[in-house]
């Protein structure tokens, strides 16, 4: 776990160090993606460092995806999309965590899941948000998920 992506940046929303965190839901931490390429773009970290769904206890796990489709349901209010793609992977950072993003007609060259852009496209520095963007974003986000907690 100490060489864990996803439990540094933890330890940094713990030590209020994270400028992408949002807010602590019981299960987990929604925080914006660094690169917001699909404006809106959002993570759910879980609170529990397991690698696999099925590992967590039933209760939790239940609860964790309950609270992952309202961090959804809340990223699609406020930034408009037309639909929301869902993505669990865990091939790169193996910590439990869900990338949701935010997905409009028009926004990829062909229709398809993100991972068929670039990886210099998806993770271009000209996608970081400023401080004042994603301050912006912080908020609109934040403001949809309190509607629907």
């Amino acid at each position: 776990m100490a060489d864990c992506l996803i439990c540094k940046r933890i330890e940094m929303i713990k030590n209020n160090e994270n400028p992408y965190f949002v807010k602590e839901l019981e299960t987990g931490y929604v925080v914006l993606g660094d690169h917001q390429r699909f404006k809106g773009y959002a993570l759910f970290l879980c609170k529990k460092h397991v690698t696999e769904l099925h590992h967590l206890d039933h209760d939790f796990k239940m609860k964790y995806l309950e609270e992952m489709s309202i961090v959804a349901e809340a990223t699609q209010n406020a930034f408009g999309a037309e639909k929301m793609n869902y993505e669990l992977l865990g091939n790169g950072d193996t910590h439990l965590h869900w990338h949701l993003f935010p997905r409009n007609t028009g926004d990829t060259p062909e229709k398809g899941p993100v991972w068929w852009l670039p990886k210099e496209e998806m993770w271009n520095d000209k996608y970081k948000p400023t401080n004042e963007e994603l301050n912006a974003y912080k908020t609109k986000l934040c403001k949809e998920l309190n509607k629907l907690l």
